[in-house]
């Protein structure tokens, strides 16, 4: 059994996918659902999203420089897809999707309380690449929901099911398989 070679494409996969709500000068309120978004720094703490140009979304974000990374579950599948499907210049998404906005403590964007985390960013750079162009962004804030901490303040996102992404279908984060560094270990140790 052979492998077929493919044109050069996008084949990273599974993605993150992340509902990013922003606001406008104005303070009308969206939110765009990206696949392409993910970590690119630990110090600074910095992230990056990519948006094409001519979604409604892109104006607000290039004008505003600010956005909130709203991870997603499986409680917000439906929201995560509707959101990444209709245009902000036809519908208010918050309302339509019964989202609660909650004001940010870094920047005007709302985050959405529905989410188990919320990443305030603020945009450093952005960078024209062809289809899309990319907006390398400041984490200047995270919010984490408590119901899903431990005992022992250990926050467990995997108690919210979350969702990833790949070739066009929403997948759910169910089984742990490692931690990090267990390849390595010593037996016995935790």
């Amino acid at each position: 059994m052979g492998k077929e070679l493919w044109k050069p494409g996008n084949m990273l996969y599974p993605l993150p996918v992340v509902m990013v709500s922003m606001a406008d000068r104005d303070g009308k309120n969206n939110i765009i659902t990206v696949a392409w978004a993910g970590t690119i720094c630990t110090n600074p703490p910095m992230v990056s999203i990519s948006v094409r140009p001519e979604r409604y979304s892109y104006p607000i974000l290039k004008e505003t420089g600010e956005f909130v990374l709203n991870l997603t579950t499986k409680d917000l599948v439906f929201a995560t897809d509707y959101c990444g499907v209709k245009s902000g210049r036809e519908v208010d998404k918050f309302a339509k999707l019964n989202l609660t906005p909650v004001q940010g403590d870094q920047v005007k964007a709302p985050l959405i309380a529905e989410s188990p985390v919320n990443i305030e960013c603020r945009v450093r750079e952005v960078k024209a690449l062809g289809s899309h162009d990319m907006f390398l962004a400041d984490v200047v804030a995270v919010h984490a929901d408590e119901k899903y901490m431990d005992e022992n303040h250990k926050f467990h996102l995997e108690w919210a099911e979350p969702v990833v992404y790949s070739h066009g279908t929403y997948y759910l984060c169910k089984e742990a398989l490692g931690t990090f560094g267990y390849s390595v270990r010593k037996k016995g140790k935790a």
